[in-house]
């Protein structure tokens, strides 16, 4: 079976997760992904984070060592990028610049290269040359102070590096479709900055448009507008139940059925009802029904109901649960479970070829195969 980027070769000069995990996937669907180690960055893709962390960025990767400071290393090396389509750097921009990895540079080599660049905080404006560290860029967002429960310290998901990672990945293929159709070469620049506002559209966005404090200020779960859209209630075994039921007249029967409440409720028969007049009652009954029988209870009879609502599971469930393991989003890797591949595509799917390079692997192999050598 034919891969979706077959015939592509992506140099991969990164140091960071974000950015391998990246170059990572286009990897997964079949791009010829060669490690470039200590071209930028005295880190080797085995040091990278830790283990399972380089076993999910580079696997599918082959890796090669040059030493670009000697002349046979840097003509080596030059004579590989004028045969590349991608080349992919997270090296601050003087850095890069200083070792003469820069695009303008790498261009003169091979007009239409895909320059593929990671940074922290964007191309242009003042903070461009900022430490591309997830957790300073996620503190700059806005998202952080919203997410803990009133009155608890702000909280880092770490989601916004994976967000850039995808954006890297499409920076490229939107790259290479605009070379096909006109022969161009261009900079694509991913930043974690970008990723993690990204990962906050939805309460951005919404402020952008109406402002307001409710987008700057955590919200109590005990302040949800609508008892069953959005509002959490604790289970009998520590658990959380999530409820997602905006249409209140649609669900409010299934859902006092389950719950022991009464439909008919003089307090609760109405939509206004349920989220206005009485919202506080009707979220102290729920609580308190939730909070009575376990996790495993709820999962049961939201599922025979068809309730739009689930139960809050840890890492530990997702492990193991059927669905996942039916659609390779955890497969088997190197004798242990991974991360699989999170898109589907029928005829060019993701794959599992080969594990995470030892730094240097495949040099001499690489080396003889473009007379490098």
């Amino acid at each position: 079976m034919s891969g979706a980027l077959d015939g592509t070769l992506v140099l991969d000069a990164t140091a960071s997760f974000w950015a391998s995990l990246g170059t990572g996937q286009l990897a997964d669907f079949s791009a010829r992904v060669i490690r470039l180690e200590g071209i930028s960055s005295t880190i080797d893709s085995a040091a990278l984070a830790t283990p399972a962390h380089n076993e999910l960025a580079n696997r599918n990767k082959q890796s090669v060592r040059f030493d670009i400071t000697r002349p046979e290393g840097r003509r080596a090396f030059e004579q590989l990028v004028a045969k590349a389509d991608v080349f992919a750097i997270d090296a601050p921009v003087a850095s890069a610049e200083e070792q003469r990895l820069d695009y303008k540079t790498l261009a003169a080599l091979k007009q239409d290269l895909i320059y593929a660049r990671a940074t922290g905080f964007g191309p242009e404006g003042p903070g461009r040359d900022l430490l591309a560290l997830d957790e300073l860029a996620a503190a700059r967002t806005g998202l952080m102070p919203v997410l803990p429960q009133p009155g608890q310290p702000p909280v880092y998901s770490g989601a916004g590096q994976v967000y850039s990672s995808v954006m890297l990945a499409l920076g490229v293929m939107l790259a290479l479709w605009h070379r096909d159709e006109t022969g161009e070469g261009q900079v694509v620049d991913a930043s974690l900055f970008a990723g993690n506002m990204y990962g906050a559209s939805l309460d951005i966005q919404a402020f952008l448009a109406i402002g307001g404090e409710r987008f700057l200020q955590p919200v109590s779960r005990l302040d949800a507008g609508n008892p069953m859209s959005g509002t959490l209630y604790p289970t009998s075994d520590g658990l959380w139940v999530t409820l997602t039921m905006p249409d209140t007249d649609r669900w409010w029967p299934g859902l006092a059925a389950v719950t022991g409440l009464d439909e008919h409720d003089a307090c609760f028969d109405s939509h206004e009802k349920r989220c206005e007049t009485y919202r506080l009652e009707l979220i102290g009954a729920l609580e308190e029904s939730f909070q009575k029988k376990s996790a495993a209870h709820w999962r049961e009879v939201i599922a025979e109901r068809g309730l739009s609502a689930d139960v809050i599971e840890a890492y530990s469930y997702a492990a193991s649960d059927e669905q996942v393991l039916a659609n390779n989003f955890i497969i088997e890797q190197s004798g242990s479970k991974a991360l699989g591949f999170p898109l589907y595509m029928s005829e060019t799917p993701a794959t599992l070829r080969s594990p995470a390079p030892e730094p240097g692997e495949h040099t001499e192999a690489i080396l003889r195969e473009f007379g490098l050598a």
